[in-house]
């Protein structure tokens, strides 16, 4: 087992590390792009964001292949394969003249993204001992964290410098880097053992999953949570791009330094759920992005950002929260079962776009609160009517 502060440890976590922040990077720069690509393609709000939903769509969609076929492949062969594609559809997306090859390729980038999310943290649980373990998981999401928020802040300040395309060539160096990285630096796997890929058994576990009311309850939360959330940012880049703010690619992309608060909210999770129980506290980080939600309604650009700051921590206390639980109340196959989470979780991000732009053109920005709150209030009745299941069957 590679041990904790060993040689052999940071140079792993080093190159996962730089592999996570590559494919977050990659996965959300598009979105403080999108006024940018709207004007320039002549698009409606919600047909520019299909090239930032449909790349995260087809991460969803493609957890559930790479976890299974990581089984019977390997994890670090199958990693890097998916590393080469994604860094080639990066260097292709420098050449894109059209929207429509903006799109396939995006949707080409997205299916190879969804490798590293789904291998990750199985091969750590294989090849650490506990201790490095908790330590590198740390550093890992940390490292998720920190490519969404660069790929953001790069994006928009290099769409304010020249043109919004400059960003896919340092994406494409960081992509090439992440690969030689892994290549180089993470061992090969001593604890893998090579189960053949069986179909039938992986969709009886996902339909197992599915049936524990349990664990459709956490689905759906985290889900529709996700579904609101990231798109309120979508439509506030345009409501940020237009009058009075009038601000540029650069300046919205500083808006999702607001995820930060999220840090916070992860290491408070355990916590707060000591107190409140996982389905309580999950309640309570509903409350808390319904209260942020209604505070962009007031003072202006201050309003906003403080909404989103407050929004933030209370998205990711209730993700974490959702996550640990469905880790705890699967009985069996958890690799599965964690990923059948992150398949909702981003099929939620993808579709949010449609279910907010009705609301987006009957009243604009306080049109996409009223939608936000209402589908809070479903996952807020969710978070209760879980706290209730639990609280049966542990008695």
């Amino acid at each position: 087992m590679i041990e904790y502060k060993s040689a052999a440890y940071y140079r792993s976590v080093a190159a996962l590390c730089l592999a996570a922040v590559a494919v977050f990077a990659n996965l959300h720069l598009m979105q403080p792009l999108l006024p940018e690509i709207s004007r320039q393609f002549a698009l409606t709000p919600l047909q520019a964001s299909i090239s930032y939903t449909l790349a995260t769509l087809c991460l969803g969609l493609s957890l559930l292949v790479y976890a299974a076929l990581s089984d019977a492949w390997g994890r670090k062969t199958l990693l890097l394969i998916t590393l080469v594609g994604m860094s080639v559809s990066t260097l292709l997306l420098t050449q894109v003249q059209s929207f429509s090859s903006l799109v396939l390729l995006r949707a080409i980038q997205g299916c190879c993204l969804g490798g590293l999310p789904a291998i990750a943290i199985a091969w750590m649980g294989e090849e650490y001992s506990k201790p490095a373990l908790v330590s590198a998981v740390g550093y890992y999401i940390s490292a998720n964290s920190l490519g969404g928020i660069s790929g953001r802040l790069l994006a928009g300040g290099l769409a304010d410098w020249g043109h919004w395309q400059w960003v896919f060539w340092p994406m494409t160096l960081l992509g090439a880097l992440s690969c030689y990285a892994v290549w180089r630096y993470l061992p090969a796997a001593q604890y893998f053992v090579r189960q053949p890929f069986r179909l039938k058994q992986a969709l009886r576990d996902n339909l197992y999953h599915l049936r524990q009311r349990l664990l459709l309850l956490t689905y759906l939360i985290g889900g529709l949570n996700f579904l609101v959330f990231l798109n309120q940012y979508t439509y506030a880049s345009f409501v940020l791009a237009a009058t009075p703010f009038n601000l540029s690619s650069g300046l919205i992309g500083l808006l999702f330094i607001t995820y930060l608060t999220g840090t916070l909210g992860s290491a408070y999770s355990a916590k707060i759920a000591q107190r409140l129980n996982l389905p309580g506290a999950m309640a309570l980080g509903v409350l808390i992005m319904m209260l942020g939600s209604i505070m962009t309604l007031f003072a202006g650009l201050l309003g906003m950002v403080t909404g989103f700051f407050i929004s933030a921590f209370g998205f990711f206390l209730c993700h974490s929260l959702a996550s640990s639980f469905v880790n705890q109340q699967a009985t069996r196959a958890k690799a599965s079962a964690s990923a059948l989470y992150l398949v909702f979780y981003y099929i939620g991000a993808s579709s949010g776009g449609v279910y907010l732009q009705p609301f987006w053109q009957w009243a604009a920005w306080p049109g996409v609160i009223m939608g936000s709150l209402l589908m809070y209030s479903l996952t807020l009745a969710l978070s209760c009517w879980l706290w209730r299941l639990q609280r049966t069957k542990l008695c």
